[in-house]
């Protein structure tokens, strides 16, 4: 897959996680957020709880499922982020939420998404 379609899966992916966290009622505050050591796919609340959730897109799963890339370091690098994006809104003792999104799109099929609350 060529950088181009890689990243057009990508934002195709996080249309459609955000699509799916607001038809559940979830309020999006940001998307792709930058900060200076990476950027948040998606930040949303969910009633009075703030919610950051990372959008893995898979053509395939036959290696591994897309969650599988989020590990350790991974999810230290977003809790950091997501501490700078508290600090930057002054909400420094707000609770966090994190989630993945999780979505297999096969080109010719119909995209599988699993929303995978608490997920680290």
């Amino acid at each position: 897959m060529t950088t181009t379609a890689t990243a057009e899966l990508g934002t195709a992916g996080e249309q459609l996680a955000t699509d799916h966290l607001t038809g559940h009622g979830m309020v999006i505050l940001a998307r792709n957020w930058r900060g200076r050591n990476g950027e948040l796919d998606v930040i949303a609340t969910d009633g009075d709880q703030l919610i950051v959730c990372e959008v893995k897109t898979r053509r395939a799963a036959t290696v591994a499922l897309p969650e599988d890339a989020v590990d350790d370091a991974k999810a230290r690098r977003i809790r950091t982020l997501a501490q700078e994006w508290l600090d930057s809104h002054g909400l420094n003792a707000c609770a966090v939420r994190y989630d993945i999104i999780a979505i297999i799109w096969p080109p010719d099929g119909t995209p599988q998404l699993r929303h995978i609350e608490e997920a680290f």
